[in-house]
């Protein structure tokens, strides 16, 4: 029994007699093969060639991991076949395909949402002290700085606080995050919870600062901690929601958030946006990892 994952171990052979013993041991449907499978090209053609006498199915796992279905492409070429993964673009058509998304979309949900944003305007004026709306610094595309909107969800000298908070910290490390923060007032829990306090964000992205899906729009203290391969997330505009957004939110470790964002920037399409603004309604009634 394999102590991590609770599976049985029936071979550790690496020829095919071992291994189609073990298949028959278990009465296995099919056989997976991982990109570090220790076996010589004759041995796995050999090898496909008993399970296909025996009805069972051989998958090949390719050495390649976060890229989408469509990008891939496999073609014989001499009798070999060879995997083609196709260069991630988002240009031309399908920039301004996305543009128009947002424009239409953004315009429509700020129309449909404005009786809701003055009642949460109206609310938070009258819980605390301090403007209604609060403009932060974020790094947009290509690295432009731009002042995203939210509605205002803390006390008014919220920044000056963080420093006496940062030994509290329960986020992953690069952000800042606190279950109990006292900093939040009563309606800003409440707006947080269901992310109420980001719909001010439409208007960044009617403007054309932010689009309705991509990677998290992060701080320019983030920004400065980035490795190299992490810039890739500024290869788009930042989004009201994503990946992130729909798998966890503030539950995510930093290298988990950091993967669905590099993954989004890679194996980007105006369908998966779709799939994502439908699962973040979804995740926004469940207030998943929301604090």
């Amino acid at each position: 029994m394999e102590p991590q994952s609770g599976l049985p171990i029936l071979g550790t052979g690496h020829d095919t007699k071992s291994i189609l013993d073990a298949i028959d041991t278990c009465g296995a449907d099919a056989v997976a093969a991982s990109a570090g499978v220790q076996l010589h090209p004759h041995s796995i053609r050999q090898l496909g060639w008993a399970l296909a006498a025996r009805n069972v199915a051989l998958i090949m796992a390719p050495a390649l991991t976060d890229i989408a279905g469509p990008r891939i492409h496999t073609q014989q070429v001499a009798g070999l076949p060879l995997i083609h993964v196709t260069t991630p673009s988002l240009e031309g058509g399908q920039r301004v395909a996305k543009r128009l998304f947002d424009i239409a979309a953004s315009a429509l949900l700020i129309i449909m949402s404005s009786p809701l944003m003055i009642i949460i305007a109206i609310l938070i004026k009258a819980d605390s002290k301090g403007s209604v709306i609060f403009k932060q610094e974020r790094v947009g595309i290509e690295s432009r700085h731009f002042r995203m909107l939210k509605f205002r969800s803390m006390v008014v000298n919220a920044e000056q606080q963080l420093k006496g908070l940062e030994d509290r910290n329960e986020g992953n490390g690069v952000l800042f995050k606190l279950r109990d923060d006292p900093r939040v007032t009563r309606v800003g829990a409440v707006i947080r919870k269901y992310s109420l306090d980001e719909l001010p964000q439409l208007f960044n992205v009617l403007a054309g600062r932010m689009s309705l899906v991509g990677p998290r729009p992060p701080l320019p203290r983030e920004v400065e901690s980035y490795e190299n391969d992490v810039r890739r997330r500024l290869l788009v505009k930042p989004g009201l929601t994503g990946l992130w957004q729909v798998s966890g939110r503030s539950n995510l470790s930093w290298q988990d958030s950091v993967r669905l964002d590099l993954y989004y920037v890679e194996n980007w399409s105006l369908a998966g946006d779709l799939i994502i603004i439908l699962r973040t309604v979804r995740a926004v009634f469940r207030s998943t990892g929301a604090y």
